[in-house]
């Protein structure tokens, strides 16, 4: 019997399997699934035909966002995300919307106690997008 060990497939060879992640990598089994492809998707995408290239895209690009997600971001008090709740509720919010933010606290009528409006309406103005971005996502919006 031969006890020299079957060289392993590398990356490339298509008996190539990927190792499995490690179980507190894994957030959940996801199989295939439809996605519509609206402007910004087609958008990010084009020019892509072959589905593992726009899969691996989307991955990227949604692990990318991710790690925007969990490094940006304001603290605020309830008061203020109250208020920036109350703004945001309109429903969907484009990002000139989000970019106005700031704007949008020094106009709205919505009050509260402790709720410092100029304060709020600075704070959100000299923010960058990134931040904004974060609030709005961690609000739900």
């Amino acid at each position: 019997m031969d006890a020299t060990p079957s060289p392993q497939p590398e990356r490339g060879d298509p008996t190539w399997v990927a190792p499995a992640l490690a179980p507190e990598d894994q957030t959940r089994r996801v199989g295939k699934t439809q996605v519509f492809f609206g402007p910004p998707l087609a958008k990010l995408t084009e020019g892509q035909g072959n589905t593992l290239l726009i899969s691996g895209r989307l991955n990227r690009t949604a692990e990318r966002y991710l790690e925007l997600m969990r490094c940006h971001g304001l603290e605020l008090s309830e008061p203020e995300r109250a208020c920036v709740a109350h703004i945001c509720g309109i429903g969907f919010m484009s990002p000139l919307e989000i970019r106005e933010l700031g704007f949008e606290v020094s106009l709205t009528k919505f009050e509260c106690e402790g709720l410092d409006k100029p304060s709020l309406a600075a704070r959100l103005g000299a923010a960058s997008f990134a931040d904004l971005l974060a609030l709005v996502e961690s609000l739900g919006f």
